[in-house]
C-alpha cells in the first residue's frame, strides 16, 4: 500500500526544485523503466498497477491501484508502471572526442529526442548550457525511451566551457557552410542553438566554423528546421565521414 505522503513526494518530482531537493526523478512505461533498471542508475522504487507488467520487470515492484498510479503519473494516460530513480552525482564533460553541445534548448521533447539521437549515433557526451531544459524532467525522460542512461550529460557555463576546451567549435546556423560540402573533423564540438533564437552571440564568437543544412524545396519558404531534426541530419552526416 502506498501512503499519501509517498504519492505527494512522487507528484512533486514533476518540478525541478523538488527533483534537486530530493535527488530523485521519475520514469514511466515498461520500456523506459526496464532500460533504466538495466543501467548503473540506482532505483528507489517501482510501482505498477498491472500484474502482467510486474512479471516482466526484474525488480520488486510495489502494486498500486489504477487511481493511485494516475495520481503519481505525469501522463494523461498512465503507462502501467512508474519508477523512481536517484539523480547521479555531477558529471564532468570529457576533454576529447566529439561532443554535442546545446545552447539554451528549452523544449523537453527536443532535448529528449536529442539525447536519443546521441545514443543512436554513438555520441558519448552531451554538454548543456545551464538554461537548457533539465534532462530529468519527466517529459525529457519519456522522450529518451531509456537512452538517458547511455549518454554522458553535463550542465556547464557553456561559453566558459567552449573557451577553455581545445577542440574546434562548430555551430549550426542558417548562414553557415553547406554540411554536405564540408569536411568534418573527427574531434570537435557541435553546438545547436535555441529553438527561436539560435546560437547566442557569446557562443557564436567562439565558433571556428559554421554549419548549415541547405534547403532543397523550390519555394524556400520554410524558415528553419526543428532543432532535433537538424541535429539528426548533422550527426548523420558526421557519421558518414567518421563511421
Amino acid at each position: 500500500m502506498v501512503g499519501k505522503s509517498q504519492i505527494k513526494l512522487i507528484k512533486s518530482l514533476r518540478q525541478k526544485k523538488y527533483r534537486e531537493e530530493h535527488g530523485l526523478f521519475i520514469a514511466e512505461g515498461r520500456k523506459c523503466v526496464t532500460e533504466l533498471l538495466d543501467s548503473n542508475l540506482k532505483c528507489e522504487a517501482v510501482y505498477a498497477d498491472d500484474f502482467g507488467i510486474m512479471k516482466q520487470i526484474a525488480f520488486d515492484c510495489t502494486p498500486v491501484g489504477a487511481a493511485q498510479l494516475k495520481q503519481m503519473s505525469n501522463l494523461k494516460t498512465p503507462a502501467g508502471v512508474l519508477g523512481v530513480f536517484e539523480i547521479p552525482s555531477e558529471i564532468k564533460p570529457l576533454a576529447s572526442g566529439i561532443a554535442l553541445a546545446l545552447d539554451d534548448v528549452r523544449d523537453p521533447g527536443n532535448l529528449g529526442t536529442i539525447i536519443r539521437l546521441c545514443d543512436w549515433f554513438g555520441i558519448p557526451q552531451l554538454v548543456c548550457s545551464v538554461t537548457t531544459a533539465d534532462c530529468y524532467n519527466p517529459k525529457v525522460v519519456q522522450a529518451t525511451m531509456g537512452s538517458l542512461s547511455r549518454v554522458r550529460i553535463s550542465y556547464v557555463d557553456l561559453p566558459q566551457f567552449l573557451a577553455n576546451d581545445k577542440r574546434p567549435v562548430w555551430v549550426a546556423d542558417m548562414d553557415g557552410e553547406n554540411v554536405y560540402e564540408s569536411t568534418l573533423p573527427g574531434e570537435f564540438i557541435l553546438v545547436m542553438g535555441n529553438e527561436a533564437n539560435g546560437i547566442s552571440a557569446e557562443v557564436g564568437r567562439l565558433a571556428s566554423g559554421i554549419l548549415s543544412i541547405p534547403r532543397f524545396g523550390a519555394l524556400h519558404k520554410t524558415e528553419s528546421l526543428n532543432v532535433a531534426t537538424a541535429t539528426a541530419v548533422l550527426l548523420s552526416e558526421y557519421r558518414r565521414h567518421h563511421p
